[in-house]
């Protein structure tokens, strides 16, 4: 899928995302690109992204790494879900190593 390529592409070199739930307003956040899948860290003592829930339509818009201009928007299906101990791993790595202190983990697709 085009889509999924341009996405990856991006994700590569950019670490944060804006996410729209549907109905929500836009949250900027931290994310990692892993598996065809944008990981999302919530809650906690990590960022919030106010109407995220499990099973929730929303849009990822991705701006250029270099340029920081608008690259493209998906349709995404956001799923809570539990990490294995590998993404868990890279989630902290995205974070600088940082300890990983969030209430819930999303795996968003894009749809």
């Amino acid at each position: 899928m085009e889509t999924t390529r341009l996405l990856d592409a991006a994700l590569r070199k950019a670490a944060a995302v804006w996410i729209t739930p549907a109905g929500g307003r836009a949250s900027l956040v931290w994310a990692l690109w892993r598996d065809g899948a944008l990981w999302i860290a919530v809650g906690g003592a990590e960022q919030t992204v106010p109407g995220l829930t499990d099973g929730a339509a929303c849009t990822v818009t991705v701006r250029s790494p270099s340029t920081h201009s608008h690259l493209t928007e998906v349709a995404a299906t956001a799923r809570l879900t539990e990490p294995d101990p590998d993404t868990r791993t890279a989630l902290a790595a995205a974070r600088l190593n940082a300890e990983l202190r969030c209430a819930q983990v999303f795996r968003v697709e894009p749809t």
